[in-house]
């Protein structure tokens, strides 16, 4: 029998219910897209934290209302407290400590993303067990763009994809469809969106959710055709950023001209940041990139290219941000240094 949980807080922004076999999250914030706040956080985690021990759910399942799956967090929340001198530290720990929740929970965590996913919305989606993406899913992790980082759990996700797709998403921001997504095995399965409603279904009624998803999802072609897979794994898996931009530079192509076009408009600081915290996520557990992540928030928070990244993109509407340092040759080691080190209040507990 379906049965509504509101147990778990969360107001209507974030809905969950039991059906069958099912516990079911849906975001519900259309009108912002979805955006992730933080009683959205702290509801998810207590429903898991529930779900994890309760028997009668098999699996969970998480979706969204919407054109969007999720656009990220809520940035202009985050804006206003951080220039009111009030950064939300402890929003960010309680959505890094989600992120690792979902990606240790226990039972199969099936994501149906049907739109538009990034930043906060990849958190709650992609460490899940099973990736489902429709023809009209859209990943992107664009904080390099606003000075900030590829984070909620991005060193661990994109530092596993194959062929240097990862370096080459977390530095351009640059967007993927579906067929992508499953080549590089961000996506376990694809499916249509017309076909979901007959995949919930039957996630609710089964035990063997891979037999289900198998049932219900196909194949699909990659998008990304197999020159400009080889040029990006190629430049990207090079071992600096300086090698990476020297070899885009020297490749000709229009294609390099236009990865090296946005690179240059993106915050130097954030891109020596992303690049060695991809690098390094390589070789660190889930856990591990968490507490690296939480590291370089404490820093960012503090700095001056994430808060000019959101003006210029949010508040001014697709102005120019002045990046801190503008060159990334005025980039000192010693800062980039202190962005990996312990944050005066101590690592994330998790």
């Amino acid at each position: 029998m379906d049965h509504a949980d509101r147990n778990f807080g969360g107001a209507d922004d974030i809905l969950f219910e039991r059906s069958g076999r099912a516990g079911i999250v849906t975001l519900n914030r259309p009108a912002a897209l979805n955006a992730v706040n933080h009683r959205m956080i702290n509801a998810l985690a207590r429903a898991l934290a529930a779900w994890e021990v309760d028997d009668a759910v098999g699996q969970v399942v998480i979706r969204a209302e919407g054109r969007a799956f999720s656009a990220g967090g809520d940035i202009l929340d985050i804006y206003e407290a951080g220039r009111a001198g009030h950064p939300p530290v402890d929003f960010f720990a309680d959505e890094y400590r989600l992120n690792a929740a979902i990606a240790r929970f226990p039972k199969p965590y099936v994501a149906l993303i049907d739109g538009m996913v990034m930043g906060g919305g990849v958190g709650v989606s992609c460490h899940g067990s099973h990736r489902v993406m429709t023809e009209n899913a859209v990943f992107s992790m664009p904080e390099v763009g606003i000075g900030f980082f590829p984070d909620v759990g991005g060193s661990h996700l994109l530092s596993r994809l194959p062929g240097a797709f990862g370096m080459y998403l977390a530095l351009t921001g640059n967007r993927m469809r579906h067929g992508d997504a499953r080549a590089v095995g961000l996506a376990t399965h694809t499916a249509r969106a017309d076909d979901l409603s007959a995949l919930m279904q039957s996630l609710c009624e089964t035990d063997d959710v891979d037999a289900m998803l198998t049932a219900h999802t196909h194949e699909t072609a990659r998008e990304t055709d197999d020159a400009v897979m080889h040029a990006i794994a190629r430049h990207f898996s090079l071992d600096t950023l300086d090698g990476v931009l020297a070899s885009l530079a020297a490749d000709g192509e229009d294609w390099a001209k236009t990865v090296s076009d946005t690179l240059a408009a993106r915050s130097p600081t954030s891109l020596v940041v992303a690049f060695r915290q991809i690098r390094a996520g390589a070789m660190l557990s889930m856990d591990e990139c968490m507490r690296m992540e939480f590291r370089i928030l404490n820093r960012m928070l503090v700095g001056h290219d994430f808060y000019e990244g959101i003006r210029a993109a949010i508040i001014d509407k697709k102005s120019t941000p002045h990046w801190q340092p503008a060159r990334r040759e005025a980039i000192e080691q010693a800062d980039i240094d202190a962005y990996f080190a312990p944050p005066a209040g101590g690592d994330l507990d998790l």
